[in-house]
């Protein structure tokens, strides 16, 4: 299975709305994890059985939960059972389709 979420807190009382801090301690729980996982400016790949890529999600929202009022949760999935290391291997198939395309 591979997610893709992002977690930011609201009512931190920061005027200038950076959530750096938060977003911090959420990418600390995702890389004790040792599960495979990319962060981006935007969003957190992770990939992994349900429900430890579940609890991974569950615990990084507890990271973020003290550096707000609330907290936002956005979470895509992609269920595939039967399929790991997908975390890379879709993007070289994107690659692959790309290259194809240049040549023709």
């Amino acid at each position: 299975m591979l997610i893709a979420f992002s977690i930011a807190p609201s009512g931190t009382g920061r005027s200038d709305g950076s959530v750096h801090d938060a977003v911090a301690a959420a990418v600390r729980v995702v890389r004790d994890s040792g599960l495979p996982h990319r962060t981006t400016s935007m969003f957190t790949e992770l990939e992994g059985e349900w429900d430890e890529v579940m609890d991974v999600v569950k615990r990084a929202t507890e990271a973020v939960m003290p550096f707000g009022s609330r907290v936002s949760l956005v979470l895509k999935a992609d269920i595939r059972p039967g399929y790991t290391g997908e975390l890379d291997a879709k993007v070289q198939r994107l690659e692959t389709a790309l290259e194809r395309s240049d040549q023709e």
